[in-house]
């Protein structure tokens, strides 16, 4: 992931927010290559994060986005994600993801599970 000027302050260094957003469509670009899109009734919703800010990303960095599956339950999955610049870690988080369905927390679907097991 390339970081571009509406990821930046004025001085070129990333806004702490983005981060969370990189490690979110790096998520959802794994269901999305397996042909697994949401609908506005359905989605994973983030329950729980802890993020440690190690470094700062600036303007036209190249950034690689690593996630690890630590837990799955029936409901919820937890991961670890970390970003790095040119091989050195700048960023990493542990984020609770719980699976809903019209608005309630529901069963995580077998065929997503699948998808899931990509990030072991």
């Amino acid at each position: 992931m390339r970081v571009y000027y509406n990821h930046t302050d004025a001085g070129g260094v990333v806004y702490h927010s983005c981060y969370l957003t990189f490690c979110e469509q790096a998520r959802s670009e794994v269901f999305f290559k397996n042909n697994i899109f949401f609908n506005k009734d359905e989605g994973y919703v983030v329950k729980e994060l802890k993020a440690k800010y190690l470094k700062p990303a600036k303007l036209g960095d190249i950034l690689t986005i690593k996630s690890k599956l630590l837990e799955i339950k029936n409901a919820s999955l937890k991961l670890h994600q970390e970003i790095f610049k040119d091989n050195e870690k700048i960023f990493e988080m542990d984020v609770v993801l719980v699976y809903t369905k019209n608005g309630k927390i529901t069963k995580i679907p077998k065929e997503h599970k699948k998808v899931i097991d990509e990030f072991r």
